[in-house]
């Protein structure tokens, strides 16, 4: 160690030796070389720039397999891909089945299979390579995903082919799933956070017992009814090649439909093969109405700085499908209303000039929270507003949001739609630049349509927007029935019929109360 610090230190004082001497060298301005900026530094090496021909080096590449399977990828340089397979699957398709499947499946994923015994010997696996694994399920779709080093791309396919088609799905596995699922279903309804249980209210509002309307949380009813057969029957219906997508992001195409072909083109799966599909092609019903539940808010978060007690409403109404060209004026009218918690921070990239902070949170400081959200389907869509208070003012915020949505039809301001469309342009991309996202873009893209809109053509479509587009979209979309969830202390919150009637004013007034008694 000592002749380590004494060769170190040796070196440091040569390297200042040599510093005075070019000093003492330049010091009277004869000694530097005569050579322009422009020019290149003699006996430094030519510079080796990695090139680009043409857009095929970052387009997303497609190729469909002889079983149907669509084999997705996206060249981006780096040491590590993200690679996944991505089923149209998920809790819309539970209306034959009890609901909570696909919530099993995202909790049983990368459990044991025919390869792997149990899912420490997976993680392991994965571990050689430097990967992480994970699956998630939404109300369309069940993704499974892997980010690991391209040297382990082999390894990794052969690993989801195997998690996806030969999941042995052990009875004690599903012992430990139903206890998850409970553990979740309780985490739910305790958390301070109250946002995933409003968006299920709200989807349950709006599409009444179909479709993206069936819950995406397993009830607490169904728990005990789903076993191996449920799941094999399910699987067996959903879990083929033509609703499937192999993605990948960070590495070549040829490689990865190399892997596919090696490991998904003829594998059977464990469940065996139906003959005749038994899938649910049923398109989103909009029916609208209210779903409350009263609960105690008062003891959510206790502690230092505990939360005070607030009811929660979230008003939708119908907006379209990401297939229609109204999708894109959509999502700039979402952003442009924005809006978020009080107490946000931060400046215009924030959202501090959108709607619902300035004439929202703003102006009615008793108001918690006002935060719009866009929710977006392959047959359907639903634009929403969500709003906290405390329980004696829910009369007041409830107009106050539907005074926002009949003002969402006035014309928009040239440099609030500017300032909305730069902020979704800016948001889209730099959210592409985690590769992660981009498998995810790339998957869902392909799944859903069979081809990918690049950023730059998204860009463009935003950038086409126009003030009329904006009031076309919303005069469309007051002309559905509300969708409203409600959440804690209710006692003050007005009828269905007369926040209906408020979004069917031309001022989003609700109806005048009377009452002799308060």
């Amino acid at each position: 160690m000592l002749h380590q610090e004494s060769a170190l230190i040796t070196l440091l004082c040569c390297s200042l030796r040599y510093g005075i001497a070019a000093y003492r060298k330049y010091s009277s301005g004869s000694g530097y070389p005569n050579i322009s900026l422009s020019s290149p530094l003699p006996g430094i090496p030519k510079p080796v720039f990695a090139s680009v021909d043409g857009h095929e080096k970052y387009e997303t590449r497609i190729t469909t397999l002889e079983n149907g399977l669509k084999v997705a990828s996206q060249n981006k340089f780096g040491q590590f891909c993200t690679v996944g397979v991505l089923v149209n699957s998920g809790s819309r398709h539970e209306a034959k089945y009890p609901s909570g499947i696909a919530h099993f499946v995202e909790k049983l994923s990368f459990s044991s299979t025919a390869q792997y015994g149990s899912r420490d010997e997976i993680l392991l696996t994965l571990e050689k390579h430097g990967g992480i694994c994970d699956c998630q399920t939404s109300r369309d779709t069940t993704m499974y995903a892997v980010s690991a080093e391209v040297k382990g791309l082999d390894t990794v396919v052969s690993l989801l082919s195997d998690a996806v088609l030969q999941p042995r799905l052990l009875d004690e596995e599903i012992e430990m799933t139903k206890m998850a699922v409970r553990f979740e279903l309780e985490d739910l309804n305790m958390r301070p956070d109250p946002e995933p249980l409003l968006t299920e209210m709200i989807h349950a509002a709006a599409y009444r017992g179909n479709t993206v309307g069936l819950p995406r949380f397993c009830p607490g009813d169904n728990v005990d009814k789903i076993d191996k057969g449920v799941l094999h029957s399910y699987l067996r219906n959903y879990y083929c090649p033509e609703r499937m997508v192999l993605a990948g992001v960070g590495i070549e195409h040829e490689q990865l439909v190399e892997c596919a072909r090696k490991y998904l083109l003829n594998v059977k799966p464990v469940w065996g093969t139906s003959s005749v599909a038994n899938v649910d092609l049923s398109v989103a019903q909009y029916t609208g109405g209210i779903v409350k539940m009263e609960k105690d808010m008062s003891d959510v978060s206790l502690g230092p700085t505990p939360i005070p007690e607030l009811t929660h409403i979230m008003i939708g109404l119908e907006s379209c499908s990401f297939l229609e060209d109204d999708f894109i004026p959509f999502a700039v009218l979402n952003m442009m209303m924005g809006g978020g918690g009080s107490f946000s921070a931060g400046g215009p990239g924030k959202g501090m000039f959108t709607r619902l902070y300035l004439n929202v949170l703003n102006r009615h400081h008793w108001m918690y929270n006002a935060t719009s959200y866009h929710h977006s389907y392959e047959d359907s869509g639903l634009l929403c507003i969500h709003a906290s208070a405390d329980p004696r003012q829910v009369r007041e915020m409830v107009e106050i949001i539907t005074r926002e949505f009949i003002q969402m039809a006035g014309n928009a301001g040239e440099m609030e739609l500017e300032r909305a469309k730069t902020q979704l342009k800016s948001m889209l991309m730099m959210n592409l630049e985690s590769r992660p996202v981009i498998f995810e873009d790339v998957g869902r893209q392909v799944l859903s349509t069979g081809k990918r809109k690049l950023p730059h053509e998204l860009c463009d479509l935003i950038s086409n927007v126009t003030a009329s587009d904006i009031k076309r979209v919303t005069t469309k979309m007051l002309r559905s029935k509300p969708a409203v969830a409600a959440l804690g202390d209710l006692a003050e919150l007005p009828s269905y019929e007369h926040i209906q009637a408020a979004l069917s004013s031309k001022d989003g007034r609700l109806p005048r109360m009377y009452r002799l008694f308060r």
